[in-house]
């Protein structure tokens, strides 16, 4: 049975806005504006749904969770801060949210295999 258009608009049109409001949200984590990384039920409060209504529709148009999505976003940024800037691997960490940089740490090697400084020193030797 195939979705009615309608309900298939609004799903594209939850999918763009979560999109919009994550970009929003990094962009004012990485301007110090706010100090906590928001949760898919954050996202989904700003946006007057269920967390869970928002996790099975990003889930179905991109087939991947929000917090996926975010994760991912969140190392673009780390990797590209971590090559561009010498931002203390401390720093950085408090710029992403986590109180302790050990957690950070922790999050970033099981993302990328490494830490962020053998990241950090692996690009800057390649550069």
């Amino acid at each position: 049975m195939e979705l009615p258009q309608k309900l298939m608009n609004r799903k594209e049109e939850i999918t763009a806005q979560f999109f919009q409001l994550a970009e929003e949200h990094i962009d004012d984590l990485l301007k110090g504006q706010i100090t906590h990384r928001y949760a898919a039920a954050d996202f989904a409060k700003l946006m007057f749904i269920h967390s869970r209504h928002l996790t099975n529709t990003i889930k179905l148009t991109t087939g991947r969770s929000p917090c996926d999505i975010m994760e991912e976003r969140l190392m673009q940024e780390a990797t590209r801060l971590l090559t561009t800037t010498d931002i203390s691997i401390a720093d950085l960490s408090v710029l992403f949210g986590y109180n302790d940089p050990a957690n950070f740490i922790r999050f970033f090697k099981g993302m990328c295999g490494i830490t962020p400084l053998q990241y950090r020193k692996q690009n800057a030797t390649t550069a």
